[in-house]
């Protein structure tokens, strides 16, 4: 296991800049996911990590050594990738055997390797199948295994996943979370699905236009985001943003909307008056029962069965609500919503960061 360090980490293709100066401590046996939307260098700062992409500026240390210069061979890192990379030719256990074999180490060392590896992640029955007979769970795993077999001091993982079908991707993030807990190995993953960031991380490091917008633990990262950007790619559906200015009044802090309607809000740190974005998850707004709530216009009902994911358009501004339960909502009907005070968020509408 090692740890893994960067410092200033820059990534520059001729004159474009597509990392700008990272700087992040990954913990000896930590699981890190790296999340971001698509181009936002997250891939890239894996590559740089496995030694795939050079380092354009900065420092990378992997168990405290200085690896900039080092090849990817000699780091003692292990890579799966998104499109598996199992030579068609070979059975299942040659694929996962290969790179031993290769690196010239006894037969008896490699079929031990082997056969950990397939109980670790149950492919005894599958080891004497060519990749076309497997299945795109089943190639996963034998890529993980082909991994495994390196006894790596860190694993990277770039969104292995995304080739996977809504029931396979559960399948594999519970397998891919055992068998972190199983080796304990240090972690890098990268993926654009929030969903996978929130369920396997120790920690998550949200990336945005090469940069790095927030990093900690999961729940933390929602529930205390620290800028627009953070509050709304973590959550699905995502929070609504809500414009207005904050006012205190008698009644305690309000938003008002531009059509003047005035939404309950958090007592923080801003100004009379200034303009604001107050964010609301889709599971803090409630149906006011009594009839009280802000009207909501309903565009679009999605029942999922334990609960109603209901769209509309509050205050001219698109909102989701999570209703739990079924309930009897049709477009075109206007539902009273309430925000939940104690959970809403309030944003400086200029800067985007948290108040």
């Amino acid at each position: 296991m090692a740890t893994v360090g960067l410092r200033g980490v820059v990534k520059r293709y001729g004159e474009a800049q597509v990392v700008h100066g990272v700087d992040l401590d990954i913990a000896d046996g930590e699981f890190v996911v790296l999340v971001g939307p698509s181009g936002c260098g997250k891939s890239t700062l894996l590559r740089m990590i496995a030694g795939l992409e050079t380092i354009s500026g900065g420092e990378l240390t992997i168990a405290g050594t200085r690896a900039n210069e080092v090849p990817p061979q000699k780091r003692n890192i292990a890579m799966v990738f998104q499109s598996y990379a199992l030579y068609p030719h070979m059975t299942a256990r040659q694929n996962i055997a290969y790179g031993p074999k290769l690196r010239g180490e006894p037969k008896p060392e490699i079929e031990a390797k082997v056969g950990k590896a397939a109980g670790i992640l149950n492919l005894f029955d599958y080891l004497e199948r060519l990749p076309k007979q497997l299945s795109g769970g089943q190639r996963q795993r034998v890529a993980m295994g082909r991994a495994i077999v390196r006894d790596p001091a860190v694993f990277l993982f770039d969104e292995p996943l995304s080739n996977l079908d809504a029931k396979l991707r559960v399948q594999m993030r519970t397998e891919i979370k055992a068998l972190h807990r199983r080796l304990g190995t240090t972690i890098v993953y990268v993926t654009h699905d929030q969903i996978e960031a929130m369920t396997l991380a120790d920690r998550i490091v949200v990336m945005n236009g090469g940069r790095i917008e927030q990093q900690g633990v999961p729940l933390d990262l929602y529930d205390l985001p620290a800028n627009v950007f953070v509050a709304g790619f973590l959550g699905s559906p995502a929070m609504s943003f809500l414009p207005g200015r904050y006012r205190r009044d008698s009644g305690g802090a309000v938003v008002e909307s531009p059509d003047g309607t005035r939404l309950p809000a958090p007592d923080r740190a801003a100004e009379h008056d200034q303009p604001v974005l107050l964010g609301v998850r889709p599971e803090h707004f409630s149906l006011a029962e009594d009839g009280n709530g802000v009207p909501v216009t309903i565009d679009l009902v999605e029942p999922t069965g334990a609960e109603t994911h209901l769209y509309g358009s509050l205050a001219g501004t698109r909102v989701a609500a999570v209703i739990h339960g079924r309930r009897r909502v049709v477009p075109g009907d206007v539902v009273p919503l309430t925000p939940l005070i104690a959970h809403t968020h309030l944003f400086d509408a200029a800067s985007g960061r948290r108040l």
